[in-house]
C-alpha cells in the first residue's frame, strides 16, 4: 500500500489591514530614520558634510535593516513603492507576489507613512515642516537614481529568487549604505521617501521641482532592475512571494 503523501501547509498572509498598517508603520520609521539622523548630523557636525552623510548613512543602514527584521513577516516589508510595482509586475507571470487588488493600499500606505515620518522627526527635533529648498535634480543625480533603484530592484528579487531572503535585511541595509556614498544622489531610490523628504529643509531635504524627475527616475531605475532580473532569473515568478522576507507561519486569510 502506498503511504500517503503529504505537503507541508502554505502560509497564507496576514490580513491586508495588518499589511497596510505595516507598510504605514515601517515606512514612517524609516523616514524618520533618515530625516532624524540628518537633522542630528547638522547638529552635532555643523560644516563638515562629509562627516553629516557618514552619520546619516550609517543610521539609515542600520535602522532599515531593523525594520525589515521587524515588520518583514506581516507586510513583506516593502517600505518602497517601487518594490511593490515590481512585485505586482513577477507576480503577474505567475504564483506568488503582490495580488493587485493589494497593490493600491500600499501605496497610499507607504506615502502617507513617509511623509507622517518626517512630520514625527520634525517633531522630536522641534523643527516645523517646511518645503525643502535643496535643489538635486541635475543630470548627474538623476543617473544616480537610476542605478540605485536598478540595483536595489535587482538585488531583493535576485536574492528571493536564489532562496536566500533569510539575508536580505543585512543585504539591503548594506547596500542602501554603501548607496549613500557611490551614487551622486544618495540613493533615494525610493518614491515615497523622495516625497516625504520635500517637507523638510534640512539635510535631508529635497526641493519640490525635483522630486518628479526623481520618482520618473526611480521607475526608470526599477524597470531596469526587473529586466536584468529577468536576464539573469527567467524564472523569477517563482520567488515572488518571498519578497521582501516570507512568512513563516500560516495567518489570517488575505481580503
Amino acid at each position: 500500500m502506498k503511504s500517503e503523501q503529504r505537503h507541508p501547509p502554505v502560509p497564507s498572509r496576514p490580513h491586508l489591514v495588518r499589511r497596510v498598517a505595516a507598510e504605514f508603520v515601517g515606512t514612517g520609521l524609516l523616514v524618520t530614520v533618515v530625516v532624524g539622523s540628518g537633522i542630528a548630523a547638522q547638529q552635532l557636525s555643523p560644516g563638515d558634510v562629509g562627516l553629516q552623510l557618514l552619520e546619516n548613512s550609517l543610521a539609515t543602514a542600520l535602522g532599515l535593516t531593523v525594520l525589515i527584521l521587524m515588520l518583514g513577516q506581516v507586510s513583506g516589508a516593502h517600505f518602497n513603492p517601487v518594490v511593490s510595482i515590481a512585485d505586482w509586475l513577477i507576480a503577474r507571470r505567475g504564483e506568488g507576489g503582490l495580488p493587485p487588488r493589494d497593490l493600491f493600499a500600499y501605496l497610499l500606505a507607504q506615502i502617507g507613512g513617509g511623509v507622517a515620518g518626517t512630520v514625527l522627526a520634525g517633531v522630536m527635533f522641534d523643527i516645523a515642516p517646511a518645503l525643502s529648498t535643496t535643489e538635486r535634480a541635475t543630470g548627474g543625480h538623476l543617473v544616480g537614481e537610476v542605478v540605485a533603484t536598478a540595483g536595489l530592484v535587482l538585488l531583493i528579487f535576485a536574492l528571493a529568487r536564489s532562496g536566500r531572503s533569510a539575508v536580505t535585511a543585512a543585504t539591503v541595509g548594506a547596500y542602501i549604505g554603501a548607496a549613500y556614498w557611490f551614487t551622486s544622489s544618495t540613493s533615494f531610490a525610493n518614491p515615497a521617501v523622495t516625497i516625504a523628504r520635500m517637507v523638510t529643509d534640512t539635510f535631508a531635504g529635497i526641493a519640490p521641482a525635483s522630486v518628479p524627475p526623481f520618482i520618473l527616475m526611480q521607475l526608470i531605475g526599477g524597470a531596469l532592475g526587473l529586466a536584468l532580473l529577468l536576464v539573469f532569473y527567467p524564472t523569477a515568478s517563482n520567488g515572488a512571494g518571498d519578497v521582501i522576507v516570507p512568512p513563516a507561519t500560516p495567518t489570517e486569510a488575505t481580503v
